[in-house]
């Protein structure tokens, strides 16, 4: 029999749930899954749960208040930590825990060699005190063809207009934009998707990482942003994810992490071939000029995108740096530079 108490915490707990509903969040256990990847040895996918999020945005109004709030509610969120999840693959089931921010990963040795492209996978949520109803996700990770290069992209102001360098101008288009009226740079989705194809057969396409010091936050803002506008399809490497009194601080991140991830994507693939491609508005000219000098068998090509005026003189020295090391380097203002550099190098086929 229900007691008096117990129904009165029903009723609280249904309320909570319509207000919240309405403000189109969610405090149900939310497992977030992102595209992983591996090699024959090692397969890796991440993710975080949740127990405050968003709920998916459905509609992409131009109207200033909904892209306001559609941004400020993706920092409203609040973290499980230290619960346990399970990965199926297969007929073997591997187990993890939450960290301190939510974030988890599993990372696992394939008993068989799998095979080239993208695969599936389901997460579920194991701790039983934390949600009431069943709590998984299908994700997927990608396995790269040996025969492709493999390309590392930053995504602010390299192919999506953000205004890094000026907080002010950047939280202006975060505010008042949403990701599908967001604009990329004139040429850049063609640029890609010749990249992409190039050396390609006709059911695949070369892996691409997209690497920034954005949070985890805008995962699903920018992997809409890029699904509208036809990018490649590929693996989301973001930054660590902020709190709502975080807000106006997006993207302002400690750029050394970027540095790391970038290194263990080189580490997983030690025989691939890799084209770099980000802009001289923050700190992607150092952060490639030290990769080229820590992998410099690995790094074919490097390409730079000019926006940010003052900082001209200095990424002419880093790139003429990088040219005397062997590596091909494309400084260069309009995407339309950027292909004919391409076809000069041999990434993309003349036609």
């Amino acid at each position: 029999m229900i007691t008096y108490k117990e129904k009165k915490l029903s009723l609280i707990e249904g309320l909570k749930k319509k207000i919240l509903f309405w403000l189109h969040l969610t405090n149900d256990p939310v497992i977030k899954l992102y595209q992983g990847y591996g090699n024959d040895e090692k397969v890796m996918v991440f993710g975080h749960v949740l127990r405050l999020s968003s709920l998916p945005r459905k509609k992409y109004k131009k109207n200033f208040f909904n892209n306001s709030y559609g941004l400020l509610r993706l920092f409203m969120v609040k973290r499980y930590v230290n619960v346990s999840l399970q990965l199926q693959w297969g007929d073997v089931t591997y187990e993890t825990k939450t960290q301190d921010d939510g974030f988890f990963k599993f990372e696992w040795h394939p008993v068989t060699s799998i095979p080239s492209g993208w695969h599936t996978v389901k997460v579920r949520l194991l701790h039983r005190d934390v949600y009431v109803k069943p709590t998984e996700m299908i994700g997927e990770f990608f396995i790269p063809y040996k025969y492709e290069y493999a390309f590392i992209s930053d995504i602010d102001d390299t192919f999506l207009v953000s205004h890094s360098s000026n907080l002010r101008k950047r939280l202006y288009v975060l505010f008042t934009k949403n990701a599908r009226s967001r604009k990329p740079f004139a040429g850049v989705v063609n640029h890609y998707q010749l990249l992409a194809n190039t050396g390609a057969s006709r059911n695949t396409h070369n892996l691409f990482f997209y690497v920034s010091s954005s949070e985890w936050n805008l995962y699903d803002y920018i992997f809409e942003f890029a699904k509208n506008n036809k990018l490649p399809k590929g693996i989301y490497l973001l930054n660590q994810l902020k709190t709502f009194r975080q807000v106006f601080k997006t993207g302002q991140n400690n750029h050394k992490t970027k540095f790391m991830r970038i290194s263990r994507i080189m580490e997983t693939y030690p025989l691939q071939k890799f084209i770099l491609l980000g802009d001289d508005s923050q700190e992607d000219p150092n952060i490639y000029s030290a990769i080229v000098e820590h992998f410099p068998q690995n790094i074919y090509a490097v390409y730079l995108r000019h926006v940010l005026q003052s900082s001209h003189g200095r990424v002419k020295g880093i790139v003429e740096k990088m040219k005397a090391t062997g590596v091909h380097c494309c400084y260069f203002t309009h995407s339309s530079e950027a292909v004919i550099h391409s076809k000069q190098i041999g990434l993309i086929v003349a036609h």
